[in-house]
């Protein structure tokens, strides 16, 4: 008895050893191959098409710059995007890692949709690791003339455990994964930053939704947008949905009749009668919004494949290094995944000895979803407080007492979820002194550095600089946030500066004993690589 089920461990362990061994010896080759035709950005036209023609006279007035516009709330994020589609008459590129077959999901979706029902081009591009299960709606979309899918780095095996077992086998090379976020309408208005396509998102969620950022780009700029998205449309690492599976006709017209239902469902009209009160819809309709714009804006993005042994030269990590070394007045941080490594603790720390304020805000373990990634990060708390870092956690609900009127006086309402009192932390961004910063996909963390494809925005700019400001200062405030320091003892503590009176926490706060034997796990294991 004993020596079967040894051979059964021994043939098991062989059966592995042989899965990953093939895996690391034909790395890439297993990826399936883009067999998919090259195409490029439309040329835009001075008045074919809506956007055209709204956009033409703004520009005319402002040659040579990009208008930016902060999209801070989650309901004004959605608008832009639906409006924007709306307006399309060329073409949608559309790059997500991540898009959720929900109701924003889909709404979204059917605005694409019927965007090609009027002869606009659609290009989605979609990261695959998210995008297991999904394949029947993906197809239906694809299955449209005017509608292409393509899927980076794709699992052959599409479900089951042939797809498990596929990612034992390409498990290092299934960890590189196209974080970028874009959505860009007919080479004119680009939505570049953190979001994914979500409720969670679009604060929509009746359970926890997302403090997130993207930038609304109108200009120059949206063309350097555009040329990312064709190099990673046109990459070896993406491949044709087409090539992956197949749907029937059936299945694609009960799909989209099941859509245009949901659409006209009770949800879906409370959800648009939110997007329609929006601020921003508002100002947009009767023309008074205000770009910031600057010929100091610039869209960038990692190649759309990152290898080691790269030079590297070209990768975002170089570029947000040298921008955080350029501070000498402050750094403001903002990074839902947040584990700086030795190299970046070192950084910030100096600054701070040199005078600079540097100040972080990220999740607490309470609102952080990847124990993980907080078992990396703490590590680095106390030196970084130790060194005159200043630490806010965000908390996983704003505190009951705080109003919104006791914020900064810059610093703009925010609406509320309907229904949703949760809330994480998914902003990427940072501000240097006065009016450097950035706005993207990019965390502060190995993965976003050297694994992940991630892509953003930097600027030079007193406007965009005094709106991220405004969000920095939101979310660092005592109803968001708790500050860490160190007591008297040299132990970490967690202000609580909402509470009346103001408190001090010993451990970490609102989280659960599980959830700290979690992260404590994390702490210790071989894994900051990945994180």
């Amino acid at each position: 008895m004993i020596s079967r089920a040894r051979r059964i461990v021994l043939w098991g362990g062989f059966s592995l050893l042989m899965l990953v061994g093939s895996g690391l010896l034909l790395a890439d080759h297993l990826t399936p191959p883009n067999t998919g035709r090259p195409s490029y950005a439309l040329p835009v036209a001075d008045d074919h098409t809506a956007l055209d023609r709204e956009l033409g006279p703004l520009l005319a007035r402002n040659p040579g710059k990009t208008g930016a516009i902060t999209l801070v709330d989650g309901i004004d994020a959605f608008a832009a995007r639906a409006m924007s589609a709306r307006q399309a008459g060329r073409s949608l590129d559309l790059q997500y890692y991540i898009w959720h077959d929900d109701l924003t999901g889909r709404l979204l979706a059917r605005e694409a949709w019927l965007a090609a029902e009027r002869g606009v081009r659609v290009r989605l591009l979609l990261d695959d690791i998210n995008a297991g299960g999904k394949d029947t709606p993906l197809l239906v979309l694809d299955g449209h003339p005017g509608i292409e899918v393509r899927l980076y780095n794709p699992f052959r095996n599409r479900d089951g455990i042939a797809r498990l077992l596929e990612m034992l086998q390409r498990g290092f090379s299934l960890n590189h994964r196209m974080h970028n976020k874009a959505w860009i309408a007919d080479g004119r208005v680009a939505i570049v930053g953190g979001r994914n396509v979500g409720l969670e998102y679009f604060s929509a969620s009746d359970a926890s939704n997302f403090h997130d950022l993207d930038l609304l780009l109108f200009g120059p700029e949206v063309e350097r947008a555009s040329e990312i998205f064709d190099a990673f449309w046109n990459s070896e690492a993406v491949v044709p949905l087409s090539d992956l599976g197949t749907l029937g006709l059936d299945d694609i017209r009960a799909t989209v009749e099941a859509i245009g239902g949901e659409a006209r469902s009770a949800e879906a009209r409370r959800y648009m009668e939110r997007v329609e009160g929006s601020p921003t819809v508002r100002a947009y309709l009767q023309q008074s919004l205000a770009p910031h714009w600057s010929d100091r804006i610039r869209v960038v993005s990692d190649p759309p494949v990152k290898r080691r042994g790269d030079d590297g030269g070209d990768w975002l990590v170089g570029r947000v290094d040298e921008a955080l070394r350029g501070a000498r007045e402050a750094a403001l941080l903002v990074s839902p995944y947040f584990v700086p490594g030795e190299d970046t603790s070192d950084l910030l720390v100096q600054l701070a000895g040199a005078g600079v304020h540097v100040g972080v805000v990220t999740n607490s373990l309470a609102a952080n979803d990847v124990a993980a990634v907080h078992g990396g990060y703490s590590k680095y708390r106390k030196r970084l407080l130790e060194g005159g870092v200043h630490l806010y956690e965000l908390r996983p609900e704003a505190a009951v007492n705080h109003a919104d009127a006791a914020a900064p006086a810059n610093v703009r309402p925010r609406a509320a979820a309907a229904g949703s009192s949760g809330a994480s932390l998914h902003t990427k961004a940072f501000l240097v002194d006065a009016s450097r910063g950035f706005i993207g996909s990019y965390n502060l963390d190995p993965r976003s550095a050297y694994l992940n494809t991630e892509m953003g925005v930097f600027f030079d700019d007193p406007g965009l600089a005094a709106d991220l400001r405004a969000e920095y200062l939101h979310l660092a405030g005592p109803g968001l946030s708790w500050k860490v320091g160190l007591d008297g003892e040299g132990d970490l503590a967690w202000l609580d500066a909402a509470a009346d009176p103001p408190r001090l926490l010993h451990r970490e706060p609102d989280a659960s004993r599980w959830r700290r034997l979690q992260a404590w796990i994390f702490r210790w294991l071989p894994l900051e690589s990945q994180l």
